[in-house]
């Protein structure tokens, strides 16, 4: 009960000093962050004034799980497809700033007389712009949506991968006290596999999973079954050797193209405010003010050497990946500060008895000092690039934006053989990689148990049902080409025609080996090559077109679910009849028509839409009368072409968004075919009133010779017309029973 006790009391200590604090920084404008680091420092052991925490194990704690919930909303606001999209200027970045930042700290390690290892520590220390402070002031000086921001996040993100790999280096360095180049290849190598084959699960499972239980997930549950996800993905991450950190940052990742994400990021959003605070707060405890004065030299020379460090090679590296000027001075200038991973690397580094305790310390007060200044860094970006645009020679501007425009402006025949390139590595590392994760199952896991339950016969089952499993993705590594479209802007020359042939080749040897090798590690070498080379020759013969039917089902669920949220948005993903769609889009402060009725938007004549649903916070609205009005944050469901929803999408979409827990009766899209005796036949669709009277909506009349007519109240319906419906399910039943067949309904 002590225990217990003492856990309350500091709890509420923190969240009453954090609250007053914080209070006060927000009526002074400033951001929240520091009015927790504030508090932190007048809770902690190292102000007398004040009282203090009991138990900073229980605080540590739950900081660890503040920085597990930030990294795992990050996630769900930074899928791994807009780290695709900024690339190769975040990893070009992140390299010049984290090699940069190594040296430059790891000389002033040895200017300030550190030791050899101390010195190496501490330039890894310095090299890790924070991920949490930048998230939280680009949230309080609202400039996420700015167009370095997502450039900013990628950075961080590769640099929270290369702190995963440096923390192996490190540890090999402090053990052995030296460094070996085949540890960082495998361990990158190690990183990338269980990167992919988590993705890859991930995308393929999760999706489906939440579209089965959607029903089921009010804001309880869907809080519950996403944060069971994301620490089970910690658990996981920490088990094969990686930070739990990226394993939350991962799973985010993969929730972020789910239809379930802005719910996710909703529902957990207090969650991770909780202990986001707690976290920062332990970061004030750890201010000492004996060690301020004690390393005050130190101190202001590392903050220094960190501010204008960071600020220099982050606009370095930007403008080298092809950035202008201004942005590259942006995102520079974003990341002055260092932050979690500094706390982690100096932990390890104390964890194994290599660096001395006073760097600690140390590193804690540069952390809050360029913490504190990161906000007022960021604010002078702009006046920055105004001074330095006024002040270099016009010869170099020109330079720059000539740079910044070669690296845009790819020549033709070199873009398309770039693009093609990417995609053959990406598809060997990618199939490889379920191809090893495949192999690597069926030897420590499957076989064993086949071989416990039937020892003469498991080996050969565990031998078939590995390769059955492998059938499809080695087809897709030996035969699925490069997107055709590419293949022939290369055209038929033998320039083109060497290199093609050669990559085919590759692929093919690559998928034999993959299958001597495993087969060899199964029986023995010699049975392995002849198994090999026959199985190769039947595959590819033989049954490559159920395999590829096999494989292309699984890589259409595989896409789908990767593109799942932004389908929705598009509505390409729900069509029903040729070029419409039904979509849900959610309508932004600023729309032109918020606030009005319906039947005063004229979103028909405009955009050529139909307005189906408007989901209010939980309450549904199917069908709406003419007079139901728009508001901001309502979700719209609309039926209408591709040009039609792109081009409302750009008027209706905002910041804003309606995540509360949806109505389950849902609107569905359908077609009834008019038969012969119906009463429908000779009436139009102004006469049954069928919007006000049935709660429904005709989209759509596709005649008997194919042409397709939108209805204006004036057509009439002729027998075998397929009329095209939303509603809800009921109430499309009921109409089509009593106004449109005399038999019982025949839809689909």
């Amino acid at each position: 009960m002590g225990g217990l006790d003492s856990l309350i009391t500091d709890l509420a200590l923190i969240l009453i000093v954090a609250g007053v604090v914080t209070l006060l920084f927000k009526k002074l404008k400033q951001p929240v962050v520091l009015g927790y680091i504030v508090a932190g420092f007048l809770v902690g052991p190292n102000f007398g004034f004040f009282p203090t925490i009991v138990d900073e194990a229980d605080i540590n704690l739950w900081a660890e799980l503040g920085i597990i919930v930030l990294l795992f909303s990050l996630g769900l606001e930074f899928s791994f497809k807009k780290l695709f999209q900024v690339g190769s200027s975040a990893v070009i970045t992140a390299l010049v700033v984290v090699a940069g930042m190594m040296l430059v700290g790891y000389g002033a390690g040895r200017l300030l007389h550190f030791t050899y290892l101390d010195s190496i520590f501490l330039g890894a220390m310095l090299s890790m712009s924070s991920t949490t402070i930048i998230i939280k002031a680009f949230t309080d000086l609202n400039l996420r949506k700015k167009a370095f921001a997502n450039l900013v996040f990628g950075v961080l993100i590769v640099e929270d991968l290369f702190a995963v790999v440096m923390m192996v280096i490190l540890s090999s360095i402090a053990v052995k006290n030296s460094f070996e180049g085949a540890e960082l290849i495998e361990s990158i190598a190690k990183l990338v596999f269980f990167l992919i084959i988590w993705f890859v699960v991930g995308v393929s499972v999760l999706p489906i999973f939440l579209k089965k239980a959607r029903r089921f997930l009010n804001d309880e549950t869907l809080l519950v079954v996403s944060m069971g996800l994301c620490l089970g993905m910690v658990v996981l991450a920490t088990y094969v050797g990686f930070s739990s950190a990226l394993g939350a940052f991962v799973m985010g990742s993969i929730l972020a193209g789910t239809n379930e994400a802005e719910r996710i990021g909703k529902v957990v959003g207090p969650v991770k405010d909780l202990f986001g605070a707690i976290f920062f707060v332990s970061v004030g405890m750890l201010v000492s003010p004996d060690a301020l004065s004690q390393y005050a030299l130190p101190i202001c020379l590392l903050s220094l050497v960190v501010i204008v460090g960071q600020v220099f090679f982050g606009t370095v590296g930007m403008l080298a990946s092809g950035q202008s000027l201004k942005i590259s001075m942006q995102s520079g200038f974003s990341f002055s500060q260092i932050g979690e991973f500094a706390f982690i690397i100096a932990s390890l580094g104390m964890s194994l008895n290599v660096i001395d305790k006073f760097l600690y310390p140390i590193v804690v007060a540069v952390s809050v000092i360029t913490t504190f200044l990161t906000p007022y860094c960021i604010r002078l970006a702009d006046p920055a690039y105004g001074w330095v645009e006024r002040r270099l020679p016009e010869k170099w501007l020109a330079a720059i934006n000539r740079y910044s425009q070669s690296q845009t402006e790819i020549k033709p025949h070199k873009a398309v053989w770039k693009e093609a390139l990417a995609q053959y590595l990406w598809r060997i590392v990618l199939y490889s990689a379920i191809i090893v994760a495949i192999i690597l199952i069926s030897k420590s896991w499957f076989m064993p148990l086949m071989l416990d339950i039937l020892p003469d016969w498991g080996r050969l089952i565990s031998a078939v049902v590995t390769l059955v499993a492998m059938s499809p993705f080695l087809w897709a590594l030996m035969v699925k080409e490069v997107n055709m479209s590419l293949i022939k802007k290369l055209g038929e020359g033998r320039a083109n025609r060497v290199p093609l042939t050669l990559m085919i080749v590759v692929r093919i040897l690559l998928a034999l080996f993959y299958i001597i090798y495993y087969l060899s590690s199964v029986h023995s070498q010699r049975t392995g090559v002849l198994l090999g080379l026959g199985l190769f020759i039947v595959v590819l013969i033989l049954l490559s077109k159920r395999i590829q039917k096999q494989f292309m089902r699984i890589e259409t669920i595989f896409m789908d679910n990767l593109n799942e949220r932004e389908l929705r948005k598009t509505g390409r993903n729900t069509s029903l009849v040729s070029d419409m769609h039904l979509a849900y889009m959610d309508v932004n402060a600023d729309c032109p028509f918020a606030g009005r009725r319906l039947m005063d938007s004229n979103l028909r004549k405009e955009y050529g839409v139909n307005v189906v649903s408007i989901q209010r916070g939980s309450k549904r609205i199917n069908i709406p009368k003419g007079e139901t009005r728009i508001f901001p944050g309502d979700t719209i469901g609309v039926i209408g072409t591709d040009d039609q929803i792109q081009s409302l999408l750009a008027v209706v979409e905002g910041s804003n968004s309606s995540d509360d827990e949806p109505d389950n009766n849902e609107v569905t899209f359908t077609h009834v075919v008019v038969p012969d005796d119906s009463p429908l036949i000779g009436q139009t669709s102004s006469s049954l009133n069928i919007r006000n009277q049935d709660n429904c909506l005709i989209v759509g009349i596709e005649r008997a010779d194919g042409t397709f007519h939108q209805p204006d109240g004036q057509i009439r319906f002729e027998a075998h017309d397929v009329i095209w419906l939303a509603g809800e399910p009921d109430n499309i039943k009921r109409l089509t029973r009593e106004k449109i067949m005399n038999n019982p309904i025949q839809h689909t």
